[in-house]
């Protein structure tokens, strides 16, 4: 059974993120995506606290393509070591979902 996955990962910009999705779903490694923002975030980056606005950048896929996707963004990203995680969908309709299988497929 297929396991359908929300993707996540943060970018500086809204012109960054609509790009990571355009080549993502453009490469059949996601169906679809949003790009929100801007966001207040904190962090930790090279041993110092830093405070910022972010875009988040959602992604929905399969298991089957998380691997790829993951690769893609990582790749893509300006930042060297971008957030990339995932949560998986656990429900959805079954036409909603047919259709999120149907365009991952290679």
């Amino acid at each position: 059974m297929t396991d359908f996955l929300q993707v996540s990962t943060t970018t500086d910009s809204r012109e960054v993120g609509m790009e990571l999705i355009r080549s993502a779903v453009g490469a059949k490694l996601a169906a679809s995506g949003q790009v929100l923002g801007p966001a207040g975030s904190a962090f930790w980056h090279l041993g110092e606290l830093g405070v910022g606005e972010e875009w988040q950048v959602f992604l929905r896929t399969t298991s089957d393509r998380y691997a790829e996707l993951e690769q893609h963004l990582i790749e893509h990203h300006p930042w060297d070591n971008p957030e990339v995680t995932y949560t998986r969908i656990e429900g959805g309709s079954a036409a909603y979902l047919e259709w999120l299988r149907r365009e991952t497929s290679p």
